[in-house]
């Protein structure tokens, strides 16, 4: 198979995996509680990552760090998976799974204001425009439609939702002071995630054996959405004569991830939150898209 076609294979396995993880946290839920469900799916992600550091030969590369490289893991399973997941899982206890997901997709938003005063980049009025849209859309799905007067369904939920997407936000800018190689930053991260979550169990609540279909979804979580998607993601990247062309193909998962909630969870999908996607989805696009597009003089050349 061609490198290119390798790279489009393996992106269209990971958009279709993360595509049905609103369901699969909307579902698991029903069964477990939201922080032993992050026990459990870290559990499984730890078991998955290691088996496939071990069938790539790196896992000896886990005991050849350094104490600063344990201080970033640290630093980095602190805030994912162990806060991330702690927070968006109780936003999918408390919404829709289409509302919390979708709020959730918000993290490209923020990311951009972050990246002002953490990375000292600028905001254009481009990307100023772009982040009004997306917050637009935010709002509709926020308040269901109903954009004035607002009225919020549920405010706690919106506030984790949103939450999580600031968590993931600062993820992303920490990971790129991490120079080592991504399937090991994953590893540990998630090891320390694991490790936070279990000792916040231990003191704040309790670690128990959850019934099967929580198990079973403990494992599907753990096995798509924390482990073998990350790398089938890298692949992807990896086989890309261009990587923009793959990670545009990001954009089909939230659209994706409503087909599967109406037909695994049995939401019906409300306008609102199809018109506040569509919004958000155009506002990220447009930071995207090429600064010559806007350039004015282009229509004037002879």
């Amino acid at each position: 198979m061609q490198p290119h076609r390798k790279s489009i294979l393996f992106a269209l396995l990971s958009v279709a995996f993360w595509s049905t993880m609103s369901s699969a946290f909307k579902i698991t839920l029903r069964y477990i509680a939201p922080d032993l469900l992050l026990l459990w799916a870290s559990f499984f992600s730890i078991l998955v990552l290691a088996v496939i550091l071990a069938l790539r030969g790196q896992f000896g590369q886990l005991f050849h760090q350094s104490l600063k490289q344990f201080w970033w893991s640290s630093l980095s399973g602190f805030i994912n998976p162990f806060a991330y997941y702690l927070v968006l899982f109780k936003a999918y206890d408390l919404l829709q799974a289409q509302e919390a997901g979708t709020l959730n997709y918000s993290w490209p938003v923020v990311l951009t204001i972050l990246s002002v005063p953490l990375l000292g980049q600028k905001i254009g009025l481009r990307a100023f425009l772009a982040i009004l849209i997306s917050f637009f859309g935010l709002w509709v799905i926020s308040t269901k439609g109903q954009i004035w007067p607002v009225r919020f369904t549920n405010p706690a939920g919106v506030a984790l939702a949103l939450g999580s997407a600031v968590l993931w936000a600062v993820y992303w800018i920490i990971n790129l002071k991490d120079s080592r190689d991504a399937l090991i930053k994953i590893f540990m991260n998630t090891f320390f995630g694991g490790a936070y979550i279990t000792a916040y169990l231990f003191f704040f609540s309790e670690i128990s054996f959850p019934a099967w279909q929580a198990l079973a979804g403990a494992f599907y979580i753990g096995l798509f959405e924390m482990g073998i998607t990350f790398v089938f993601w890298l692949l992807a990247l990896k086989y890309a004569p261009h990587t923009a062309k793959v990670n545009n193909l990001i954009f089909l998962s939230p659209f994706m991830a409503l087909f599967f909630i109406r037909l695994f969870v049995g939401e019906a999908i409300l306008p609102s939150t199809i018109i506040g996607l569509l919004l958000i989805v155009s506002g990220i696009i447009l930071q995207q898209l090429p600064s010559h597009w806007f350039n004015l003089k282009l229509f004037f050349k002879k």
